[in-house]
């Protein structure tokens, strides 16, 4: 036994404890409930009129100063990708594009929050799209993360440096320390500009390692980084209040703390959290100007640059698919076309926000006078009711618009279109109406991209969109205490119906959207399963080439529990089944490799289609390229063996137990036979017989997808190798022989035995098949797989094997790995790997699970699929 290099140790429990899913949803919801609770009490003494009143205050030079530097910023967003792409990738990229996907990518993420998400996606899925490989878009995030660093620390030390009454005068230190501070801030910058200037460098450890800009690239980021910074500080520095941005220093140091709180928390864009740090760090407690500039700058920096995403790829997108003939048209829909779900899915979610804010804030008093000369008051509050359910059912379906689902795009519109109605009905809100109709218009525009018809869960979600929707709706509600603050508490408020009641009605609605989000987030955890797709019966094409295949395991696709895919020119086809997450093929295509390469990319297709992840299992090296072009990873899992016919015999000293087996059997008056296909109806009922005492013998139970069980309609497809009594025709054992139609392969599935049989009856079952393999002229006959062998245990090998190999050496009381892979040496095989293709490493081990549940019968009720089987040998 090799001796086992041991597998990494275990994280550190501190690594453990914070990395645990509980405390990720834990934290966030924390420091939401913190800066809610800070901002409600921060608040009171401060009414919505007042607020209303400050923020038509506002002249339109401030609001103008406010305007240009929020696109100040986003111009040098723009800038970092276009800078950063030029050393990361060898993939030239139209300025235009690179330039869109640094803006966009910043505007969602700022609307929705999750920065590392959202945006990451967007330039992935972007970047993707031209070729750009999946490490150069995380070197480009992580360089522009580095860069806004510097340019952080640089613009503070130069604070420090040249307004030295900032900080000193908050933190009582001398103006020469702050000076001190400042330089020394500089020149650790400046160090490391000269320390990159000349030879590239790398920061991090183990494998996780990045190349640092260079000195020149390195600057210009940095100096990106400080005008991004300025600017966006500068959105909200001109609308707040003149005694609260004396001290600019200050500020920005506040402004910064409350964007870092704001995206820890995961609330999306940090509502309700960067409020309450920016009035709990400036001091701004009951302040209506400061709660408006707050506002103002919400929707300048937040909403205006997202609608501005948004509007501008409905337009590029109509355009593009108005004339596709052309190259410009193709650039645009290949640029606009990924990050589309991601933005309607904002864009959706805004829409829901505008429906609960508008619900919980009061009524114009001259539009709801106007209503009541026409409609009941029974009418004007179910649709207050209406209208903030629908508002937070619209947060929930933007995660099925994310996924690209026609119905949740279905039921988007019908929501919107709802909201649109209610908002007139409950306040003549034609300022929501009129947003509700916009989104309506631009998710009409872009309806050709919700292509995925045949997925379960709309209304699902996972535990990062549920912590979102939350966070958000609490953010939401926390307007609505502030704006009826004012208003005393009482039981009886739950009851009172009134045309100027809206502190009732604001009541009922946010029970009634937590009864509503609780309700679905409750499905979301406790249904997690998805409908699968069950099997196909078996088409005649597939028996077709099924028999001109050129490798026996092949004939696997005839166990009647999966499904097919078969090229438009019936020229090859994959088997595949559906777990309920994962599209799995069983082996590579059968047919021809042009054909099979289809096929792969029709599997793929399909799987996107339906939301699934898409994995090839246990396949071969020949077509390696088409899986790694499908962007998966392959991962090898065993190895195969194959006897060499042309060599095979009993003859020597290792053969000597199955020359042994033999004449052992020949004196008990047994005989080695091969009934073909045709003439099995007479020995089926004692086929059965025989493996149904297997079975018992070995308190074992059928298996499937990878493996064949006994049942009639699969045995048929087979002749079977079999061990009888020459007087009674009593068979002792069997094995079903797949074989080639151009004799390149023989190998067997089911091999079993009778427990009260001749004790040998399997190793002689054994040397009489690969002989009668010899003399019928096959080429090879393959012995199935031996998993995990063949790994490398070598210190430098990837951290796959390493573990592979442990399993291999150490899990004998789990499996008989090493066990498995002696047996079949015995034979002097020719050994061959085998691997898995999947969407990522850590995504292989959920598809083995699988698989697993596949094999085991596990992953299927008893009526979705024929009955599964045991294992070969």
């Amino acid at each position: 036994m090799k001796n086992a290099t041991p597998v990494s140790a275990d994280p550190h429990p501190l690594k453990r404890w914070v990395s645990h899913p509980a405390v990720r949803v834990v934290i966030p919801l924390l420091i939401t409930a913190l800066a809610l609770f800070v901002l409600h009490r921060m608040s009171l003494g401060t009414n919505l009129a007042d607020v209303k009143r400050d923020a038509r205050g506002y002249s339109g030079m401030t609001l103008g100063l406010s305007f240009a530097a929020m696109c100040v910023s986003y111009l040098a967003l723009s800038l970092y990708d276009v800078i950063i792409m030029r050393s990361v990738s060898d993939v030239r990229l139209p300025l235009g594009v690179t330039m869109m996907t640094g803006a966009s990518s910043m505007a969602v993420s700022n609307m929705l929050g999750l920065s590392w998400l959202t945006g990451g996606a967007i330039r992935y899925r972007v970047y993707a799209a031209f070729g750009v490989k999946v490490g150069a878009v995380a070197k480009l995030i992580a360089t522009s993360w580095l860069a806004f660093l510097v340019g952080l620390f640089a613009l503070i030390g130069a604070l420090m440096v040249f307004h030295p009454d900032g900080l000193a005068a908050v933190l009582h230190l001398s103006k020469r320390m702050e000076v001190a501070g400042g330089f020394a801030i500089l020149a650790v910058i400046a160090i490391y500009f000269v320390w990159t200037a000349r030879t590239p460098r790398q920061i991090g450890f183990g494998q996780l390692k990045m190349t640092l800009p260079n000195g020149r690239q390195g600057a210009t980021l940095s100096a990106i980084s400080i005008i991004d910074l300025a600017a966006t500080a500068m959105t909200l520095y001109v609308l707040m209040p003149d005694d609260l941005s004396q001290n600019f220093f200050l500020f920005f140091v506040v402004f910064v703390a409350a964007i870092a709180v704001g995206i820890l928390s995961h609330a999306p864009g940090g509502l309700g959290i960067f409020e309450a740090t920016m009035i709990a760090g400036l001091g701004a407690a009951g302040r209506s100007d400061a709660l408006a500039a707050l506002l103002i700058y919400r929707l300048i920096y937040t909403v205006l640059p997202f609608l501005f995403a948004v509007i501008g790829l409905a337009g590029a997108w109509a355009v593009a698919n108005r004339e596709k003939a052309s190259d410009t048209s193709r650039t645009i829909v290949k640029a606009v076309g990924p990050i589309v779900p991601l933005v309607t899915a904002g864009l959706v979610m805004l829409s829901g926000a505008v429906l609960l804010i508008s619900g919980n804030l009061p009524s114009d008093p001259a539009r709801l006078g106007f209503l009541q000369e026409i409609l009941p008051l029974s009418l004007i509050e179910t649709s207050h009711m209406i209208g903030s359910v629908s508002g937070v059912l619209l947060m929930i379906v933007a995660r099925g618009l994310y996924r690209r689902m026609f119905r949740a795009w279905g039921l988007a519109m019908a929501l919107l279109l709802t909201g649109f109605v209610v908002s007139l009905l409950k306040g003549f809100d034609w300022e929501e109406a009129a947003t509700l109709a916009g989104a309506m218009a631009v998710l009409w525009v872009f309806r050709g991209a919700f292509y995925r018809a045949n997925v379960s869960g709309t209304l699902r979600l996972n535990w990062k969109w549920i912590l979102s929707v939350s966070l958000l709706v609490a953010a939401i509600s926390s307007i609505g205490m502030f704006a009826y603050s004012n208003v005393q508490y009482s039981d009886a408020l739950w009851w009172k119906f009134a045309w100027k009641s809206d502190a009732s009605r604001f009541l009922r609605a946010t029970f009634a959207v937590a009864v509503v989000l609780s309700a679905f987030m409750l499905n979301s955890l406790l249904s997690r399963q998805s409908a699968r797709l069950k099997p196909d019966p078996i088409p005649d094409v597939v028996r077709h080439l099924t028999a001109q295949a050129t490798a026996a395991e092949a004939n696997i696709s005839l166990s009647g529990d999966k499904r097919f895919i078969i090229t438009p020119d019936a020229c090859a086809y994959i088997a595949y089944a559906d777990t309920g997450h994962t599209l799995v093929a069983k082996g590579d295509p059968v047919g021809t490799k042009e054909a099979g390469i289809a096929a792969i990319w029709q599997l793929r297709e399909l799987a996107d289609a339906m939301g699934r992840r898409c994995a090839f299992y246990a396949v071969s090296d020949r077509y390696l390229p088409s899986y790694l072009d499908l962007g998966l990873q392959v991962l090898k899992i065993g190895e195969v063996a194959r006897v060499e016919l042309a060599t095979f015999s009993l003859e020597g000293s290792k053969r000597k137990d199955w020359r042994h087996a033999k004449a052992r059997i020949a004196r008990d008056g047994y005989v080695f036979e091969v009934i073909k296909a045709a003439d099995l109806a007479p020995v089926m009922d004692n086929l059965r017989e025989v493996s149904d005492a297997w079975l018992a013998h070995k308190k074992s139970e059928e298996k499937g997808f990878s493996l064949g069980a006994f049942h009639p309609d699969y045995m048929r497809n087979f002749d079977q190798a079999v061990i009888r009594h020459a007087q009674t025709g009593r068979i002792a054992a069997f094995a079903n022989l797949m074989q080639t139609g151009d004799k390149s392969e023989v190998s067997l599935d089911l091999m079993r035995y009778d427990p009260n049989g001749p004790g040998m009856a399997m190793d002689a079952l054994f040397a009489d098949m690969l002989l009668w393999g010899k003399a019928q002229g096959f080429t090879w006959f393959s012995l199935g797989a031996a998993p995990l062998s063949g790994f490398e245990n070598h210190r430098l090998a990837s951290t796959w094997h390493r573990i592979g190999s442990f399993l291999y050496e150490h899990g004998e009381q789990f499996y008989r790995f090493e066990g498995l892979r002696t047996f079949k040496q015995k034979f002097d095989p020719v050994w061959s790997p085998e691997y898995l293709a999947s969407s990522g490493r850590l995504d292989a081990a959920r598809v083995l699970y699988e698989v697993s549940l596949l094999i085991s019968r596990g992953a299927k009720s008893a009526q979705d699929q024929a009955p599964p089987h045991e294992a070969r040998i």
